[in-house]
Formats: C-alpha cells, structure tokens, sequence
C-alpha cells in the first residue's frame, strides 16, 4: 500500500478496527477514511454505495461487524446473521464497483466445524457442522469468505480472507451480557475484587481449550498481508498456542488480583470443545504474533481500569 493511498476502516472505533487504526497511524498512513455506525449504515446498501462513489477508497478493510459471546449469539441469531451478511454484502459489492484495488475480509475461527481436527486447517472450512450456538454468526461469516472467492473468480479483483483467532485488547468489549470469554472474565474478576465477592461462578466446565491473539497483534496481521498476500484462499491467523478456560481464568484472577473462590456451572454450555488454528500458512510467509498471553492481559487490564470507572 501507498502512504497517500485513501485507506477505508470499517468498524474504526471497535476492538479490531481501533487496532488496525492505531496500526496504520503507526506506518505513516495518513489517507484514512472512517465513518462511525451513525454517520454510515453499513446495512443499507444504497448508503453504502454513495459512500464508495463518494470517497473511492484504494483500499478496504472490512473490519466491521456484530460480535457477541455465547450468550449474544445464542438470544440474538437473527441479529447476527442479518447485520453481518449484510455488512459483508454491500462493502465488498461496492468496493467492486468502485474498483477498490484491494480488500480484506475478515471472517473467525467460528467458520469452523465444532470438531473440526486439531489444529484446524484453512482446507477444513466446511467440512462438517458447525457450533450450534454461532453458526448464524458463522454463516454470515462464510457467506463474506465465499463472495470475496466469488467475485475474485468473475471479476479477478483482489479481495482476500482473514480467520484470526479469538481476540482481546484494547477497545474490547467489557458487558457480560454480549462480551468474549476473555473480556467477560476481566469484568467479573474485576467487578468480583471491587465488591469484595467470596466467589466468582463461570460458564461450562472450565475444560475447553482456546487460543487467545491480542488484537494489536492482529491488525499487525493484516497490514503485513495487505502487503504479501493475493491469494482468494482464506488464511489463519493466530498465536498456534491453547489454554483452557480454567487456566486463563486463573491467570486473569492473579492479574486483577481477586483472593475469592473460581466455581464452574457445568449445568451452563462449553461451547466447542477445543479450536486452535494451524497457522503454518502465515508464518510461512514471515509472520507470526508477538505479544504473550500474560503480556497481553496486562495490558488490556490496564487499559480497563483506566477507563472503566467503579
């Protein structure tokens, strides 16, 4: 990419947005366009299309989206496949028309079927059922990762694929209403030392193993393949580490510094069992993450506790 090349963020002021942002800023990218969720509809086609035919970005990502844990997803699946399918529709649609030189999509690990072989291979993709309590997110997911392939096959424009891992950091989501599993336990072991709670209770059974990238890692991510990668196939991005859900519970309550008690409610669901991503394909061409878990959940409590009040 061009340093006066005009750069769009969708998303700019969420967890992956903010980070690609920050990113960017960093490389001496000062072409940048972003509109907030107010100023610009992403779900409504004909605003998305004045918009391109307006500013005729060079380059896109596509950032945005509705995200939630198990909770928001398994209440609100109507929600999460109509806003995301949607987003996905009319930014790549559009950057098509306007001849956007390049895209980047970014999809999930959640794409992947509930027990798909471990490590999951991009090539895995559709390969079985998905996790009952995503797969609308999931779908809608799949449904951007097919129309980036769809459009390059028809069209020979460069949009490409992005599946990071589960994400945390800076800008997350804190609700435990709607947040990731990372974030949700920060806010309770959190809320849980400020009140002086005896115990903290969890979902599921603490057995399930994830991989956790910190977001800035991320947006390093995909500005490297912005820069080195063409190919319409999807592409992992990850730390090809795991941890389970007791151990990274274990390690947030030492961060943030609760003395109480961790209980699990088996009766609550897991979730998939296990999802570490092969990232074999990545690191090939020269990347890989850089930030330790430790590291990164410190960082991220920091910034909390820095804006989050009582």
């Amino acid at each position: 990419m061009e340093k006066q090349a005009k750069i769009y963020i969708t998303g700019h002021r969420g967890l992956v947005g903010s980070a690609v942002l920050r990113a960017l800023q960093q490389q001496g990218f000062h072409n940048l366009v972003m509109r907030t969720s107010q100023e610009l509809d992403l779900r409504i086609q004909a605003d998305v299309d004045r918009f391109f035919e307006q500013e005729q970005p060079d380059y896109v990502f596509v950032v945005a989206g509705k995200v939630g844990g198990i909770m928001a997803n398994s209440t609100y699946p109507a929600e999460f496949i109509y806003d995301n399918v949607m987003i996905a529709a009319n930014v790549i649609h559009a950057s098509y028309k306007c001849k956007v030189k390049k895209l980047l999509f970014t999809g999930s690990s959640c794409i992947y079927p509930k027990f798909a072989r471990q490590p999951i291979k991009e090539d895995y993709l559709l390969d079985g059922k998905l996790e009952p309590t995503n797969d609308a997110y999931a779908i809608a997911k799949i449904a951007g990762i097919k129309m980036c392939q769809a459009y390059h096959r028809q069209y020979g424009v460069n949009f490409i694929s992005a599946m990071p891992t589960n994400l945390y950091g800076i800008n997350d989501n804190f609700d435990l209403q709607s947040s990731h599993v990372l974030p949700a336990l920060i806010r309770k072991f959190h809320d849980a030392k400020q009140g002086n709670a005896p115990e903290v209770v969890l979902w599921g059974t603490g057995r399930p193993l994830r991989e956790f990238l910190f977001v800035d890692d991320l947006a390093d991510a995909l500005l490297f393949l912005m820069e080195h990668y063409n190919d319409p196939e999807i592409i992992n991005v990850g730390v090809g580490k795991e941890i389970s859900i007791r151990e990274v519970a274990e390690l947030i309550r030492d961060i943030v510094g609760f003395q109480g008690k961790l209980v699990f409610d088996a009766t609550k669901p897991d979730g998939t069992p296990r999802k570490l991503l092969d990232v074999s394909k990545i690191q090939q061409l020269g990347w890989q993450a850089k930030t330790p878990l430790v590291d990164g959940i410190r960082k991220t409590y920091a910034w909390f506790e820095a804006t989050h009040r009582g």
